[in-house]
């Protein structure tokens, strides 16, 4: 199998073609309430999670280190434009998030975080880079990005909308990342140190369309 989990990991397939191979490094579980709170006085939404589960895999024989979790999900509530939201993960991959989402396409300057998470309730893939803090090309990370989003097949619920979207991917710089290199679906993220366009492609290949309310309208550039 590409991707290789632990037996006390649950039933949960992950299986993504190509000859990458995942071993299992980190996995641990925990409960906690469900809970949803705005603090008193101030915008910020916080939320603890259903399920603080969590699990995290390595792509072996890449290029740099790359990292792929399954956060716990966290309620997908609406909250006002401009609200402060924690998420549980970096990048976000569920919860509180604005009621418009970004349009799906490329951008040059950052998508504020509350409405492409928006985005993954629709059932896409963010693509996210961050190259502030490292010696990476940021005009070739981009454009990597780009690629790894044109090899996704044409979406047929889309061309069945007419909605004039090929794909449901956002591509955007995000200065909050912690690594140069990110993508995220609902429930799903990826993170890494490099490009590594084989499984940056897996990822997106496995999570695409996997949002709770998958629909192909295009969403907003105005932020």
């Amino acid at each position: 199998m590409p991707w290789q989990r632990s037996p006390e990991s649950g039933p949960r397939p992950r299986g993504v073609a190509g000859p990458r191979t995942v071993g299992l490094f980190v996995f641990f579980s925990l409960a906690a309430p469900a809970c949803a709170s705005k603090a008193t006085g101030s915008d910020v939404f916080d939320v603890v999670p259903v399920d603080a589960s969590d699990e995290t895999t390595y792509v072996q024989d890449a290029p740099c280190l790359v990292a792929l979790d399954s956060p716990p999900l966290l309620p997908a509530i609406h909250v006002a434009i401009g609200t402060d939201i924690i998420w549980d993960s970096n990048p976000p991959s569920s919860g509180p998030h604005y009621p418009v989402w970004a349009a799906y396409q490329t951008y040059s300057s950052p998508v504020p975080r509350g409405y492409y998470v928006h985005d993954l309730e629709h059932g896409a893939i963010v693509f996210a880079y961050n190259c502030a803090d490292s010696d990476a090309d940021c005009a070739g990370v981009a454009g990597a990005l780009q690629a790894a989003s044109d090899a996704l097949p044409d979406d047929p619920l889309c061309a069945e909308e007419g909605t004039g979207v090929r794909v449901r991917t956002v591509i955007t710089p995000d200065p909050l990342l912690d690594v140069p290199v990110a993508a995220a679906a609902w429930g799903y993220t990826y993170k890494a140190d490099c490009v590594d366009p084989p499984s940056l492609i897996a990822f997106a290949t496995e999570h695409y369309g996997n949002g709770p309310e998958v629909l192909c309208g295009n969403g907003t550039t105005s932020f």
